[in-house]
């Protein structure tokens, strides 16, 4: 292995630990205490170090909510996939979204409401929350109408989104869970 070589699998695996430890203080404390001082004391490099892989918590918070797009579409996909009927292949994503938000709030908090410049909907939009977005059209794709595909996947995922986010914040009530659920799969998809 050449030096150079080393150099970038070093920091690679540095900018991972930033990330990684970034998102575990943030599930732990929340963002406001994710500064750029705690996370060079617990990664164990100066702020200078992470300045020269991020050039700011925004930036950071940025790489935590990109990773979580790509976890989130592997298990929209693993989800999708892992049953053969169309209404139980939807619920099953529907479940697994839910899942996802409510056990990561400070990886959904990064990837949906923290204001961290990612691109949605647009051809520059970056590959991973494209590939979550594409497993909530897949999903949809036997039951919508196809020239409406796009705009159904946008409908259910402002659907998943407010029921993670008002269930986090207690604001629905956790016995109904199950009625809201089929009644957003009969009514919009049947």
């Amino acid at each position: 292995m050449s030096t150079r070589d080393r150099r970038e699998r070093e920091r690679a695996e540095r900018e991972q630990l930033i990330i990684d430890v970034a998102q575990d203080l943030a599930e732990a404390e929340g963002w406001d205490a994710v500064t750029t001082r705690r996370l060079a004391e617990r990664v164990e490099y100066s702020q200078p170090v992470l300045y020269s892989h991020f050039t700011s918590k925004d930036a950071i918070v940025r790489a935590v909510a990109l990773r979580g797009f790509g976890m989130l579409a592997d298990e929209l996909h693993a989800a999708r996939t892992s049953y053969p009927k169309t209404m139980d292949s939807l619920r099953a994503v529907a479940d697994a979204y839910l899942r996802f938000a409510k056990a990561r709030p400070a990886l959904y908090e990064a990837m949906f409401v923290r204001d961290v410049a990612i691109a949605f909907g647009t051809d520059d939009a970056p590959p991973e929350p494209r590939a979550a977005f594409g497993e909530i059209v897949a999903a949809l794709e036997p039951v919508a109408i196809p020239s409406a595909l796009e705009t159904y996947a946008e409908v259910f995922w402002s659907a998943l989104h407010g029921t993670a986010s008002l269930a986090r914040r207690k604001r629905l009530r956790p016995e109904y869970h199950l009625a809201r659920m089929d009644l957003m799969m009969t009514k919009l998809f049947r």
